[in-house]
């Protein structure tokens, strides 16, 4: 099972079982597989703004 991990600016929290099939990302995508350039799609923030969330 792939973590979730959360946006540090607008908590936007990723899903690795949603995906983001708005920005082309398929559900079961997990979060290091997602490539750099991927941006929050909630408030535009970096892939390194992002942090782990421990379930």
């Amino acid at each position: 099972m792939s973590k979730r991990y959360r946006c540090t600016l607008c908590t936007h929290v990723y899903d690795p079982a949603e995906g983001d099939p708005a920005s082309g990302i398929p559900p079961g995508t997990a979060f290091e597989d997602i490539p750099a350039d991927w941006m929050c799609p909630d408030c535009g923030a970096t892939k390194a703004d992002f942090e782990p969330i421990e379930d």
